[in-house]
């Protein structure tokens, strides 16, 4: 009988402890599932400059490819926003004198940098129209002969200027006007290190004619926008047909 009551005590001792332990039990708490934001994306490490953000045979984009193997389309292409920007000009009033309003914006407030740091500069050339690049190679042809008018000056419809991206620029005081010379000037040297910061690259880099199939003019800039002209300047290319893998050279 002992031994039935000893059983029957810690039986029963055995399922207060289990009930307790029922009680008392409480589940680990679970960690909050982690939330990305769809406005934060997370980058790889790999990401590249996106060469495909603008189109490089649209005439209107701000990266249009123009070469001798590369003609506007249409060849008889205008820009639409031409404006004349509020800098120094060669020509007041002369057609040449306007650019693309993205341009202009640029060139502003490049000129009023360079001014500022005792470098003033003026704008000797921006859009030109077809007519107008007709007139202009014929010229070349008349005077220099066709091989040589092709080293100095785009056919009508394969020209950067026709584009309103393009300006030649000069030192107010005219110094090397339009000249090779201009990339010793005080002008021409600040030209070539600081144009990149507004989004204008030199379009004829020197040593480069096989490829964008003209001689140096390191008075001639191109406007792409900060974030193309960076790039180029961080890699060190100079030239858009290098840069997109674009067929250039001399040969139309």
């Amino acid at each position: 009988m002992r031994n039935v009551r000893l059983y029957s005590f810690v039986a029963a001792g055995l399922v207060v402890v289990a009930v307790c332990g029922v009680l008392l039990w409480k589940p680990e708490a679970q960690a909050p599932a982690q939330k990305h934001s769809p406005t934060e994306p997370v980058k790889s490490a790999g990401s590249t400059f996106n060469k495909s953000q603008h189109s490089t045979t649209d005439p209107t984009s701000i990266w249009v490819v123009v070469n001798k193997q590369h003609a506007l389309n249409p060849k008889e292409y205008a820009p639409s926003d031409l404006v004349v920007p509020k800098v120094a000009l060669r020509v007041p009033g002369n057609e040449s004198m306007q650019v693309r309003a993205a341009t202009a914006s640029a060139l502003e407030t490049m000129f009023s940098d360079a001014k500022q740091q005792g470098t003033p500069l003026m704008l000797a050339s921006g859009y030109r129209s077809y007519s107008y690049q007709v007139s202009l190679y014929g010229g070349y042809i008349k005077t220099q002969g066709q091989a040589e008018a092709d080293k100095q000056s785009a056919r009508p419809g394969y020209s950067e200027h026709q584009t309103g991206l393009a300006a030649d620029v000069e030192p107010l005081d005219r110094t090397c006007e339009v000249e090779n010379c201009f990339k010793d000037t005080p002008a021409g040297k600040w030209v070539a290190a600081n144009a990149y910061k507004y989004g204008f690259i030199i379009r004829y880099a020197s040593d480069k004619e096989a490829v964008t199939g003209y001689e140096y003019e390191p008075w001639h800039i191109r406007y792409i926008g900060v974030p193309l002209a960076t790039e180029l300047h961080n890699q060190n290319i100079e030239t858009l047909e290098e840069f997109f893998s674009i067929s250039g050279g001399t040969k139309y």
